[in-house]
């Protein structure tokens, strides 16, 4: 799916012509028009959104609003498409730039998994091996774990899907980012040298050798979130000579010895809700998108929060959501036009469902 330019009348506006539009086109689609915005959105995107949260929060909201015939996902895409997974057939689905992807979603399709799929079960028994792919993924991998016994997770329960794997195999294929998977594990004692493999698609046979995927509890897929892999150890060290009362708390998408050297980690919300819970006059140093940091710091200005990189890289993918295409598509609705519906095939979408209900069924 490509995302077709802008018509040149949006690039000419200026921010308060755009906020003006957007509020007209709101108000005349009224309640027929439910628009959703993922944290790591900017705060003219964000200014719009009924409801903020994570990926499957989001989904899940969208889902617990059958009477809204259209859902504008201000995210990713995979995140939109796991909103058509969920709501109900006749409701419709858009993203506002089709070209709002995930770097870290790309770098594991389902050609690729297939293959893997197969090589590796050709070493090991397939009945020993459950797969999980991260929520973060498109539709396609999520049917592939649906229809091979296995759930999604979140960043928020990786542990209890992990844990309710294991129970049902003697090995995990989780996929598509490594570090999730990794930091997961050792947080349940597993040894990330001993008890783990790393799968390069890029390499015969994944790079792996078959006496070390027997020997694995957990083979991690090579992929990787490009915002959080930015952050670093050094980081952390500068922050705490700078702020000696600092606390440290970063994203499990960092790497393992980010997460080690920091005081506390865990999904978008954990971070918000720590941060929100905090004492007055307590000193954050944060590892996760810019944009969430800065709305933090905003929204607790009794606090001191900031974010660990210092070059401050907003999520490039995430950024494409821009207030000229949320109007344009608002737009476009208020005149009866639907563009940019985002429709998970038929086969795909039952097959996805059953993989985010397996793991919405784990408690």
């Amino acid at each position: 799916m490509f995302q077709q330019p802008l018509p040149v009348e949006y690039t000419r506006l200026d921010p308060e012509q755009t906020a003006s539009r957007i509020a007209q086109a709101r108000q005349t689609l009224g309640d027929r028009v439910l628009i959703l915005g993922h944290h790591y959105q900017r705060d003219e995107i964000i200014r719009w959104a009924d409801y903020r949260g994570d990926s499957f929060k989001l989904s899940q909201l969208a889902a617990s609003h059958p009477d809204r015939p259209y859902i504008v996902f201000c995210g990713v895409h995979f995140m939109a498409e796991s909103a058509d997974v969920l709501t109900a057939e006749e409701q419709i689905v858009i993203l506002p730039n089709l070209s709002a992807g995930c770097s870290m979603a790309d770098m594991a399709n389902i050609r690729q998994v297939e293959t893997a799929w197969c090589e590796i079960t050709q070493t090991i028994e397939e009945d020993s091996l459950i797969p999980i792919t991260y929520v973060n993924s498109a539709a396609n991998l999520k049917a592939f774990v649906g229809r091979h016994r296995g759930p999604c997770c979140t960043s928020s329960n990786a542990r209890k899907v992990l844990e309710w794997a294991l129970s049902r195999g003697e090995r995990v294929l989780f996929f598509p980012d490594q570090h999730l998977g990794r930091n997961t594990a050792v947080g349940m004692g597993f040894d990330p040298d001993r008890d783990m493999a790393l799968w390069d698609p890029r390499e015969r046979h994944g790079g792996v050798t078959p006496q070390k995927l027997a020997d694995s509890k957990f083979i991690l897929w090579k992929g990787h979130c490009s915002v959080h892999g930015r952050f670093t150890v050094e980081q952390i060290e500068k922050a705490r000579r700078d702020h000696p009362d600092i606390r440290v708390i970063v994203h499990p998408e960092c790497t393992l010895d980010v997460v080690r050297a920091a005081d506390c980690n865990g999904s978008t919300e954990y971070i918000i809700q720590t941060i929100e819970q905090s004492e007055p006059g307590s000193k954050w140093a944060v590892g996760t998108e810019i944009n969430l940091v800065n709305r933090l710091q905003h929204e607790h200005p009794d606090k001191l929060v900031f974010c660990l990189d210092p070059v401050i890289c907003p999520c490039s993918t995430m950024y494409r959501i821009h207030p000229h295409y949320l109007l344009w598509v608002l737009e476009n609705l208020a005149e009866g036009r639907v563009v940019n519906q985002i429709r998970v095939k038929s086969d795909i979408r039952e097959w996805a469902r059953v993989s985010l209900e397996r793991m919405l069924s784990i408690r």
